[in-house]
């Protein structure tokens, strides 16, 4: 009992242990003793006296056995058949005497011109079966039918070459056809199809079956269906041609060259009477006179009539027995292999949408849905001036074609093409060896499948030239079809003739670059002119280059803004189609532009931000000591008089504010990056960079999204970012400055407050002078004396702040003299021996006191500089000249006197970045456009540009603070 108990637990348990799991079998595993019974979806015995039946799925009877029941599968029962009665019947039920033998099967056989008889009229069974001889006397020219169940009429051949239904030598059976031997017969065909991809030549049974049969009947009787099966073997062939074999594509040459007397089809010299048209001439060479000499005589526009945006294309399609089928439109995805929605099918033949489809396909589906091949003649459907429709031929380009074993499709040279009519999508009958039901050993595919639409040049209204379609073929050895697989394409590509916009472009490039070098040159004299040097040597040299790359830059960017914007503007707002994009092969000397712009850039605001953080700078101070302290003398004990200490909070303020502005720029780089980035995801300005003919901001998602043109997505990126910022900018300089705030005017302002001027020399002997003297003599003092010197300045009771007397000039660009410089230097070395103050704690009291002693010493150079005290080392005060303005230059070279030139525009902006903000938003443009173009993908551009913009920033608030606690040994603590 307990036995019992357990093993009814164990039987409870076990499937909850196992779970739902059971062993895969399929009906291929089962051997022929066992059958694939489909309920339990396992292997299941077959019973006695049986074996598998053909499906797998049941079990039949032995040979000599009949069966007494069945219910299918296993449920079979079988019983041995008498002796004298060895035969079954067809259906197997019942036992027969065969008087001509047995089959394999154990069933009844008679003669090839006999047919089987087991049954009486009224269906009784005979004892004996009887094989009755069909009648092939002229009365009735009968024969066996090819299941030898019936007797049917002739083949006509027959009746016509032996007036029976005998076939006999001399004459010729082939292919259930007879053929007289006294009649001239075409070449004997070669029954092999070679596969050149996997590298097998096979014995294709379908050929071999039908190949010399179908040329024969096609000779001599010019029989349609024949010629049509012939021309689908050549075509199976892949339409290749060679003098050294008499393949299906020789046969047909060889009749279509000796049938020139039945005339041609519809005054198409290459379509003869009764023969299929497969080829555009006999030899290569006449392609570019088929695909360019005639346009098609209708017009295309992108919004129209839904005849005038729509590509109508037919097909004729035939099976491979050369029968025709019927006419189908391409609508539906009837060349697409790879399934999807009707609308996104559909989308291929919209007129301007550039169509990518790929997928992978299962070769067992291929199998399944492909087991007989359609071929297609391909036509283009129009509307006549009489309203009568048209058709117009499209031909094919087969790159797996071979001409005298040579590729002749593969290149690019249009007059080496071999242009053919006739195509299939799958062929699995050629690769069936010896037996045509069984699978095929090899298939081959249309993995790639392109219909190339081309615009006449210069056309106004939309004219095309015919449409090519071309055709690829992968070829597959079928091994395991359920693990199999093969990628297939489809794509509709627009083209026109690039080379005069290509001519324009570099016409375009050599005009502006030639004057980008003369323009490099005058910098590069102008640069001369401030270094003070005259001298031409490898710096010069290395300078002209360093001014040469942002000139070119700037010529390559104006030339892909005026591409991308161009394209943009004339192909989504066109009409009547006049222009097409440029295919993506076509687009890399665009993409090679915006490299070099953006490298070129790249190396000029390098070069920018190095001269910005090792400018010299200093700040006068000009306040002069309040009468006298007693101070005591360290180390004697004794107290003395000494000049009452200037305070250097002033200092520290300006030189705090002037690190504060010296990265803020004339926009703000976070909103314009977010900005670009919402108009282009959330608005759906992305949209207008897609290769189709539709200026529409949002797409449905039902709807098909064609691939992204990188011309339209630069040409759409830049013109935000330029319209975004050209925004920004005017609202800076017509509101914020003049109504918020104008950081470098109050600079400048709060310097005069300050009695503070800032010294630049951003070159050796050129730089820039802000002059802070105040009006009011002194700027260390209490608050009611500050309010009462701003009230006094601004009731104008008192003098102008300009540097001049009766003035307001403030602001300067300094020339200055060698000799200057060569002053300056000797000081500014002891200045900056030290690299600024350490802490105080843990610096020498002689180095500090140093220090201090050498910024006296250059605050005292440069004030009394400024007071003329120097007469040999004096300046002068006057306005530049236009052309001087324009050039960027100084035609005076300050010999003895140096020049300071009044300047208006705060130019000393250009050591800051405020001054550089055109080449700093071109660089940002660029970084955004290079991201985008590598990696399609706005938002990821979006972000790694804000990050380079913060990261540059960063390095150049770290570095330019640290040079402005060098050079003017203001400390780097007191920075905040």
């Amino acid at each position: 009992m307990a036995t019992a108990a357990a093993l009814l637990l164990l039987f409870w348990i076990s499937p909850s242990a196992r779970g739902f799991s059971l062993p895969l079998q399929r009906p291929g595993d089962c051997g022929d003793e066992r059958y694939f019974d489909i309920s339990r979806l396992s292997c299941g015995p077959c019973g006695a006296h049986q074996r598998r039946s053909a499906s797998g799925s049941s079990c039949v009877c032995l040979p000599g056995y009949r069966m007494v029941s069945n219910n299918g599968g296993s449920s079979v029962i079988c019983e041995k058949c008498p002796e004298n009665m060895s035969g079954v019947t067809q259906d197997g039920w019942n036992c027969i005497t065969c008087p001509k033998g047995l089959t394999s099967e154990g069933k009844c056989k008679c003669l090839s011109n006999e047919i089987l008889v087991e049954r009486g009229v009224d269906g009784v069974l005979l004892n004996e079966a009887l094989c009755i001889v069909c009648n092939g006397s002229p009365q009735s020219f009968s024969a066996s039918d090819v299941l030898g169940s019936r007797c049917v009429r002739c083949e006509q051949t027959f009746i016509n070459v032996s007036m029976s239904c005998d076939c006999s030598s001399p004459n010729i059976l082939s292919g259930g056809l007879c053929f007289s031997a006294r009649e001239s017969l075409p070449p004997k065909g070669i029954a092999t199809v070679r596969f050149g991809q996997v590298g097998v030549t096979l014995t294709s049974a379908w050929f071999l079956k039908n190949l010399e049969a179908s040329a024969s009947a096609c000779w001599l009787y010019s029989n349609l269906t024949a010629c049509q099966a012939l021309g689908n073997m050549c075509v199976m062939n892949m339409n290749s041609l060679s003098s050294s074999s008499t393949d299906a594509c020789s046969l047909f040459q060889y009749i279509y060259a000796n049938t020139a007397r039945l005339g041609i089809v519809h005054s198409i010299a290459f379509w003869r009477h009764n023969l299929p048209w497969l080829y555009y001439g006999d030899q290569p060479g006449l392609a570019s006179k088929v695909l360019e000499t005639n346009h098609l005589p209708t017009i295309f526009s992108f919004k129209g009539r839904s005849e005038d945006v729509k590509l109508q294309f037919i097909a004729a399609s035939y099976d491979a027995a050369g029968n025709f089928l019927k006419w189908q439109s391409l609508e539906g995805g009837l060349l697409q292999l790879c399934p999807d929605t009707q609308t996104k099918l559909n989308a291929a033949y919209v007129f301007g949408t550039t169509y990518e489809q790929s997928c992978k396909i299962s070769i067992a589906k291929i199998l399944l849905d492909f087991s007989n091949p359609v071929f297609y003649d391909l036509f283009f459907e129009y509307n006549g001036d009489n309203g009568q429709q048209y058709l117009w031929a499209v031909p094919v380009l087969n790159l797996n074609l071979q001409y005298s074993e040579m590729y002749v499709n593969q290149g690019s040279n249009m007059n080496n093409w071999l242009l053919t009519r006739r195509f299939f999508l799958v062929d699995t009958l050629s690769g069936r060896e010896n037996d045509l039901g069984k699978l095929p050993r090899i298939i081959r595919v249309a993995s790639k499948i392109t219909i190339s639409i081309r615009l006449v040049s210069h056309t106004q209204k939309g004219t095309i030239y015919p449409p090519l379609i071309t055709v690829a073929y992968t070829d597959v050895l079928v091994q395991n079809p359920d693990t199999q697989s093969v990628m297939v394409s489809f794509s509709v590509r627009y083209e026109m003739n690039q080379s005069e916009a290509q001519i324009q472009t570099d016409i375009t490039l050599g005009v502006l670059g030639g004057l980008a070098v003369l323009w490099s040159l005058l910098r590069t004299a102008g640069w001369k002119r401030r270094t003070g040097s005259s001298v031409i040597d490898l710096q010069t040299v290395f300078k002209f280059f360093l001014f040469y790359a942002g000139d070119l830059a700037n010529v390559f960017f104006i030339i892909t803004v005026g591409t991308g914007i161009y394209w943009l503007m004339f192909f989504k707002a066109q009409q009547f189609v006049s222009v097409l994009l440029p295919l993506p092969s076509q687009e890399k000397a665009f993409v090679t532009y915006v490299a070099c712009a953006f490298s070129l850039k790249a190396l000029q605001f390098l070069q920018l931000l190095v001269s910005q953080l090792t400018v010299d700078i200093f700040f006068i101070d000009w306040e002069r000591p309040k009468g006298r302290v007693l101070k005591a003398v360290e180390g004697e004990g004794d107290v003395k008089s000494a000049a009452a200490p200037v305070s250097i909070w002033r200092t520290y303020f300006i030189a705090n504010e002037w690190n504060e502005i010296q990265t803020v720029r004339k926009i703000n780089p976070l909103f314009q990056v977010l900005a670009v980035l919402f108009f282009l995801e959330v608005v759906g300005f992305s949209n207008l960079a897609l290769m189709d003919s539709s200026s529409s901001l949002t797409r449905s998602s039902e709807s098909y999204i064609a691939p992204w043109s990188r011309i339209l997505r630069f040409g759409v990126s830049v013109a935000l970012w330029l319209a975004i910022a050209f925004l920004q900018i005017i609202f800076f300089a017509v509101f914020y400055e003049r109504f918020v705030e104008d950081k470098l005017s109050q600079f400048v302002d709060l310097c005069c407050v300050s009695n503070i001027s800032v010294f630049l020399l951003s070159h050796s002997c050129f730089g820039y002078y802000i002059h802070g003297r105040s009006v009011h003599g002194h700027a260390d003092t209490n608050m009611e004396e500050m309010n009462m010197n701003l009230k006094r300045e601004a009731e104008n009771l008192c003098s102008q702040r300009g540097l001049l007397p009766n003035t307001d000039g403030q602001t300067f660009q300094i020339s200055i003299s060698r000799k200057m410089r060569l002053q300056y230097d000797r000081i500014h070395e002891t200045l900056t021996r030290r690299r600024g103050p350490a802490r105080f704690l843990d610096s020498s009291a002689n180095t500090f006191e140093q220090s201090t002693r050498a910024y006296n010493t250059m605050n005292k150079f440069l004030s009394s500089f400024i007071d003329h005290v120097h007469k040999d080392m004096d300046y002068i005060v006057k306005d530049k000249l236009l052309l001087e303005r324009i050039l960027g230059m100084e035609f005076m070279e300050p010999i003895e006197k140096s020049i300071f030139y009044n300047d208006e525009g705060h130019s000393f902006s250009e050591v800051l970045y405020y001054g550089n903000e055109t080449t700093l938003l071109i660089f940002d443009i660029l970084f955004f456009s290079v991201v985008d173009l590598a990696t399609q993908s706005f938002v990821l551009a979006a972000i790694l540009t804000y990050l380079q913009q913060e990261i540059f920033r960063f390095i150049r608030n770290k570095v330019g603070r640290k040079n402005l606690t060098s050079k003017t040994l203001v400390d780097e603590r007191f920075l905040i």
